[in-house]
């Protein structure tokens, strides 16, 4: 199988979070035997080249409409959902802050698109963008995708209320690299660092989480570089630093695991995160979390994380105060490396891409616990014996199980989504009505033929 993985142009000159993600995904499924190949969309694609196509950030829906139109080879769709736009109305300065702050979500990522496009910072592959606008194009492309890939079913959910898709879906959690970012030999943390990993810019919120920290007992770590066009954001961030704000550019991830080891809580109040790639790889070697409310990371850290209001420097402080002063949980470190891993992400992606009906036979002569070859995935998957629904379990948290009874039997396991269940009832019931009113009609028709008769 070959698959090309479609994103933005800038993927390498502005890392950010779904650059680790395409790169990662793309890494483990070579090791799992996939042909894959990282495309970005202003590059020339040999179409006839892939089986399959595999577009990542649907925000950018400018960047995927091109390349639907020039081929019919089917589709799958990473999201990458984020929503800005409380930011952008309340909080971004300047000229821009002030155009956006009248238009709606989608008019600011609209306006957003252009502008980058006329300051020629981003390709515009697709002219039909220009006119159909953000939101239209969006749809468009949940139209014609055969199946979504979510980072959380909170980011699914978010799709369905913003554009009313029912696509068929397979959440596909971020993670982190599980061979680079482990606990290993335990270090002694500092409880009065804080570490917070990401690019400097206003979605990011490091001005707010200084404002909350500036000449207080924690020493702050910065580690990243200013984004592209938040220059003034950074200088304000400079300006208004204490003496115990420290900078750092950004750094390899392999470098950042010092900082990992040696800071007690890694913070990142954003305006919106999906799940904070930083903070994930932070919680894995230990560290605690104090994270922003906004956005899906809930899903993914649950009560195992210090959330706070990112327009509130008091509630990012007392985040921090009770992270620093609590024990690291294990059992989100636990969590993380059975669930979060880059190489769990690339196998459930290879399911997404292969068919969704797993034929076995069994013969034993007596009940006992089979364990498939196959990665477990509790959302949309059903087993059968013999075409009766059977429930099925994680066994050692990675491969399906179930109980499979005595003598010969046929197994199956059947992805059947609600959307798709919801599907098949409506098309059902449609079927129905449209064979009743045949017969209606055929009935009354010959009701008629002899009356006349």
């Amino acid at each position: 199988m070959k698959v090309a993985l479609v994103t933005r142009s800038t993927l390498h000159t502005v890392s950010g979070g779904d650059t680790v993600q395409v790169l990662q995904t793309a890494r483990f499924l070579r090791e799992l035997g996939v042909e894959a190949e990282v495309c970005l969309t202003h590059e020339k694609i040999e179409y006839n080249s892939y089986d399959i196509f595999h577009y990542v950030n649907i925000t950018r829906p400018a960047d995927i409409l091109f390349h639907i139109s020039q081929t019919e080879k089917p589709f799958v769709v990473s999201p990458v959902l984020v929503d800005y736009s409380e930011y952008d109305k309340k909080h971004r300065k300047g000229i821009s802050g002030f155009v956006l702050r009248s238009c709606s979500p989608a008019g600011q990522e609209y306006i957003k698109s252009i502008a980058r496009w006329l300051a020629g910072k981003d390709k515009m592959r697709s002219k039909e963008y220009l006119w159909k606008g953000h939101r239209k194009s969006i749809k468009k492309v949940l139209e014609r995708t055969a199946l979504l890939l979510p980072n959380s079913a909170a980011e699914y959910q978010r799709l369905m209320e913003d554009y009313g898709t029912e696509n068929e879906y397979m959440v596909v959690p971020n993670g982190i690299d599980g061979s680079l970012f482990s606990p290993g030999n335990k270090e002694e943390k500092d409880d009065t660092i804080v570490l917070c990993a990401a690019r400097i810019e206003g979605i990011k919120n490091q001005l707010n989480l200084i404002k909350a920290l500036n000449n207080s007992k924690y020493t702050l770590i910065l580690i990243g570089s200013p984004a592209p066009n938040q220059r003034s954001y950074y200088r304000a961030c400079r300006k208004l630093a204490a003496k115990n704000i420290l900078f750092g550019d950004h750094i390899p991830q392999e470098k950042l695991i010092t900082y990992y080891k040696k800071a007690k809580v890694h913070a990142l109040p954003s305006w919106f995160e999906t799940c904070g790639l930083s903070s994930l790889e932070a919680a894995a070697m230990g560290c605690n979390i104090a994270i922003s409310d906004k956005g899906y990371t809930r899903e993914y850290f649950g009560d195992y994380a210090f959330y706070c209001d990112p327009g509130d420097p008091e509630s990012i402080f007392n985040s921090i105060e009770k992270a620093a002063a609590s024990e690291p949980s294990a059992i989100l470190q636990d969590k993380i490396f059975k669930q979060y891993t880059w190489r769990q992400a690339a196998a459930i992606t290879l399911k997404a891409y292969q068919p969704n009906h797993l034929t076995y036979e069994s013969e034993t002569s007596a009940e006992q616990l089979a364990v498939f070859s196959e990665i477990y995935y509790p959302f949309g998957w059903n087993a059968y014996v013999d075409g009766q629904l059977k429930p099925h379990a994680a066994a050692d948290y990675v491969l399906r199980a179930m109980l499979v009874p005595s003598g010969k039997h046929k197994i199956e396991f059947k992805f059947e989504p609600k959307t798709y269940q919801t599907g098949n009832t409506i098309a059902m019931a449609g079927s129905v009505v449209l064979f009743l009113s045949i017969g209606l009609s055929l009935f009354f028709e010959y009701k008629k033929k002899n009356t006349v008769n």
